[in-house]
């Protein structure tokens, strides 16, 4: 594949930016539908009053709100499995790959020598090496983060309305605490990553890159040594916090109007929880969240100053005051992904010497350390870390007149995960000798979907409503948890 020949990405701009914070909407509610969507804007659909009467709900009929939560390791462009988590160091150079291997704390279990630190800790985690990624592609990459076969854009116009695993958590579960949003994403290009589709832009990710101020790369991985990014929390224009308060009461007093003439109480409940809605809007909650230099210093030089370990750790913060769903969208370019690695002739993807190598130290410190960082915070067992792409590499080199390069492999790739309380220390499935097909207990999209939802215990027989009315299920062709974790 050519570097043109991957779509180019759409605008990346904010999930609710179709609000239109800014603009009048009549002299009569000016004052309440811009103050609320001036806040509600700038958090997606955090606060939304539905979610709060929700969760209210849940805790006065006594439903335990458990503090389950996940974070997607999203390595977009697709990672060569045979040249990280399924090596076959006994196959020739073509096939194996420039790398060595290295013994894992599991007995017999080797993975590529570039990733040390999790073959030293690999108790924690479990392997995949049987991912059935027949259907998936990317730009957009919905196939494994929808679990919707049908979510390939190329070849269906209906495909991006199929909504992302994190929207459908976000929309039948919510957030773990009502300041903060369900779903964020630290999102390099609006094309790596799956939205609300059909269940509403309330359900699209809050974007985490306008929530933080982290350092800026450039599209091969360059550090620019400035910052961008935490503009979301700033009021806009003049707009004071007293101006908000004051909007707030009249607000309750046209609400106090209508309340007269409902028999069930039903606006006494918007009033509370729309009230609510703006105080998370001026509450701290959200922003201590995305403030990284609240972290204290030993922790952050743990993590790293790099882009994407910073991000993993606002990952942790996040999950840790209350968000349900993280994806890191691991990309430095806005094309098809910085994992792409097609071949040495084709800049900025590269091979797998020059262009996964460099890769892949700094994802095995990554990985590891948040994992570290979790369980040490007594966060392991309800954090489930999911780490993949959208499908393998091929099983042999030189693709594209290259040296090293692998093109697209959907017909087996490899994945990893490690938290959420469930059984690891294991490898489950295996590719054939040259790593080029299933071997044996094929994974689906569908079953790591059924294995999310078990995890954030959302249930399987769940369904969605289209935008014809017609209901589709969370979990289709047969999806099942995946039975060796439980």
């Amino acid at each position: 594949m050519k570097f043109h020949s991957c779509q180019p990405p759409e605008h990346a701009g904010h999930a609710f930016g179709g609000w239109r914070a800014r603009e009048h909407e009549g002299l009569a509610l000016v004052d309440r539908r811009g103050m609320l969507k001036a806040g509600l804007a700038g958090l997606g659909g955090l606060s939304l009053p539905g979610l709060l009467a929700q969760r209210a709900q849940g805790a006065a009929e006594g439903r335990p709100l458990s503090h389950k939560s996940v974070i997607l390791l999203w390595m977009a462009g697709g990672p060569s499995h045979i040249d990280t988590w399924d090596p076959k160091p006994e196959r020739p150079l073509m096939n194996r790959g420039p790398f060595g291997v290295t013994q894992t704390k599991l007995p017999g279990i080797q993975i590529c020598d570039r990733l040390p630190r999790q073959a030293a800790m690999l108790d924690k985690f479990t392997i995949l090496r049987s991912v059935d990624a027949r259907f998936s592609n990317h730009e957009p990459n919905t196939v494994f983060q929808s679990a919707n076969l049908a979510a390939e854009p190329r070849t269906n116009p209906e495909a991006e309305q199929y909504p992302a695993i994190a929207s459908i958590v976000a929309k039948l579960r919510g957030a773990n605490h009502p300041a903060l949003p369900a779903y964020v994403a630290f999102q390099k290009s609006r094309s790596h990553l799956a939205y609300g589709g059909f269940l509403g832009k309330q359900y699209d990710p809050f974007l985490g890159n306008q929530a933080a101020r982290l350092p800026v790369y450039d599209s091969v991985g360059t550090d620019l040594g400035t910052t961008a990014g935490g503009e979301i929390f700033h009021l806009p224009g003049n707009l004071s916090l007293e101006q908000i308060h004051s909007r707030r009461t009249l607000i309750e007093q046209f609400d106090r109007l209508r309340t007269g003439l409902d028999q069930q109480g039903v606006m006494e409940a918007m009033g509370t929880y729309g009230r609510q809605a703006v105080e998370m809007v001026l509450g701290r909650q959200a922003q201590n969240a995305f403030d990284i230099e609240q972290e204290p210093a030993s922790i952050r030089d743990k993590f790293g100053k790099h882009l994407w370990c910073q991000q993993a750790l606002l990952a942790r913060r996040l999950v840790e005051s209350g968000v349900s769903f993280v994806t890191l969208d691991l990309s430095y370019h806005t094309a098809s992904g910085t994992w792409d690695t097609h071949g040495d002739n084709i800049p900025p993807y590269g091979g797998i010497e020059r262009g996964l190598g460099p890769l892949l130290p700094l994802f095995d410190h990554l990985i590891t350390t948040l994992v570290t960082d979790l369980e040490e915070r007594g966060l392991l067992d309800d954090v489930l870390v999911i780490a993949m792409g959208e499908f393998g590499r091929t099983p042999q080199m030189g693709t594209q007149d290259s040296t090293d390069g692998r093109n697209h492999w959907p017909v087996v790739m490899s994945m990893c995960l490690a938290g959420g309380g469930l059984r690891h220390g294991q490898v489950i499935g295996s590719s054939e000798a040259d790593g080029g097909n299933i071997k044996e207990r094929p994974v689906t999209p569908q079953d790591l979907a059924a294995t999310i939802y078990r995890h954030m215990e959302v249930p399987l027989d769940a369904v969605y409503l289209d935008h014809r009315g017609r209901p589709r299920p969370i979990v289709d062709n047969n999806g099942q948890p995946i039975r060796e974790l439980f």
